[in-house]
């Protein structure tokens, strides 16, 4: 009787397997959870890269990449209303001063060739990129996680959302949709630093980033209950920001600092625009710029936590 039971459960057993095969999914797929990435900071994660620049080799690894990612995208505030997108990983529609300012029609920020690289190196992996993003901002005011009036009015954003509040709660939002047990958040992308490093009003928004950084990396694991949380930080700011950044990432575990160039010949160099606009450098990443900043952030990512994609 026994032996007729074993004989049962074993064709049973291969029945299921043959199933899911026939399927085209493993059983290891079907637990799969769905990848988070949260990313955050000001213009240069807003992201100015001109999107018509993409060969065409590009855009197909984008087309593939769009199959695995979706995108939440809330963007700088312009012509009276955030910019915002949701779908498949692609190309953003800014609003008419940045198309004249910047000379372009589409754009796309660190996102795009982060999750090109992915989806390439991970292809069995389904990711939802949430981003907020603001032009013009500082850690010090309205990024802080302890915001007030008055540290908000040292660069006159008292006007300007709560950056880290509403970061929060569109992060919140787009997860409140899934099912708790189908994802994991598995790092932070920040690209901030250039609004403190500006001391024309006095030096204390520089002179405190490594304790504003460390506060701000320390309440989004807090609030999501994930204490070593991937945080990878680009270098951008003055000498004296990117120094902090440099301490945050030494003192707290699982922070990285992404250093880069400005340096033709080195290849971690992320070119800017040239051109100027109303007599001023419009200053920004362009598209090669931009593309090297989405690949650096995936070779510090792989680099150190590739494990949580596995």
């Amino acid at each position: 009787m026994n032996y007729l039971k074993n004989i049962y459960i074993s064709k049973f057993s291969l029945f299921v397997l043959l199933f899911f095969s026939f399927a085209g999914v493993s059983l290891g797929q079907i637990a799969e959870k769905t990848k988070v990435f949260i990313l955050a900071g000001q213009s240069n994660m807003d992201g100015r890269g001109d999107a018509s620049k993409l060969s065409e080799a590009e855009m197909k690894l984008l087309a593939n990449a769009s199959e695995k990612i979706h995108f939440v995208y809330k963007g700088t505030v312009g012509e009276g209303n955030a910019i915002q997108y949701e779908g498949a990983l692609d190309f953003t529609n800014p609003w008419s001063f940045v198309k004249q300012k910047f000379r372009i029609e589409k754009c796309f920020g660190p996102e795009l060739f982060f999750g090109i690289e992915l989806v390439k190196n991970h292809p069995k992996q389904e990711y939802l990129f949430i981003k907020r993003s603001q032009g013009g901002t500082s850690l010090y005011g309205a990024w802080n996680p302890n915001w007030s009036f008055e540290k908000a009015s040292f660069f006159n954003e008292q006007d300007k959302p709560k950056l880290y509040q509403d970061f929060i709660n569109l992060v919140d939002a787009e997860l409140a949709k899934l099912n708790p047990d189908s994802y994991e958040i598995v790092g932070m992308l920040w690209v901030q630093g250039e609004t403190d490093s500006n001391i024309s009003n006095g030096s204390v928004a520089t002179d405190t980033y490594h304790l504003n950084l460390e506060n701000l990396v320390n309440s989004v694991r807090g609030h999501y209950d994930i204490p070593n949380l991937p945080f990878l930080t680009l270098g951008v700011g003055s000498k004296k920001v990117q120094k902090a950044m440099v301490e945050v990432s030494k003192k707290l575990t699982n922070v990285s600092f992404i250093e880069r160039s400005q340096d033709v010949n080195k290849r971690n160099y992320t070119p800017i625009y040239t051109h100027k606009w109303k007599d001023k450098s419009v200053g920004h990443y362009n598209y090669e710029g931009m593309k090297k900043i989405g690949q650096l952030f995936f070779e510090s990512y792989q680099a150190s936590y590739v494990n949580l994609l596995q």
